[in-house]
């Protein structure tokens, strides 16, 4: 199953939970524990993994840095934060694990990215999708312009005379 906790100041592999708390907005368990033989204490934190399954068949772990390294190069010269960036993949992560999978393919991290990326800045969002979607002609930016164009204006006429 999973590897076997050991003491950090002893080295014994029987410890005892004192407390246990959420961490990481909900995405991994703090627990604090007392070593059954020193009984000095110590901090775990414990989360799900969260493995990506590369096209080559390799897995690796999930990475948020990663996700701010592809993106980022799509929010150059745009007006979009670090912590903007950070914000966004740990929505992606969120996303992925609400999926419940413990495996997810590279292909659906992409496509996890498209919305918020699109909600933070619609440019970096075509900058993006044309990369990830293989755009091949400018009638491919322009099907996709054309259905923000339609959002933005359904949206707008949502609007009601009295919200303005």
């Amino acid at each position: 199953m999973g590897e076997i906790l050991h003491c950090p100041f002893c080295h014994n592999d029987d410890s005892r939970v004192i407390d246990s708390r959420t961490a990481d907005d909900g995405n991994a368990i703090r627990r604090r524990r007392e070593c059954t033989s020193c009984n000095k204490r110590f901090t775990t934190i414990e989360s799900a993994a969260l493995a990506v399954r590369k096209r080559s068949g390799i897995l690796e772990p999930f990475s948020r840095e990663k996700v701010v390294s592809g993106v980022k190069k799509a929010c150059q010269g745009r007006p979009v934060s670090h912590d903007d960036l950070a914000k966004l993949a740990q929505q992606v992560e969120e996303d992925l694990r609400a999926t419940g999978k413990s495996q997810i393919d590279s292909q659906s991290i992409g496509r996890a990215i498209l919305r918020p990326l699109r909600e933070l800045d619609v440019v970096a969002y075509l900058r993006f999708a044309s990369v990830y979607s293989s755009f091949d002609n400018l009638d491919d930016f322009q099907t996709v312009i054309d259905e923000i164009r339609a959002e933005q204006d359904e949206a707008s006429s949502e609007i009601k005379p009295a919200d303005r």
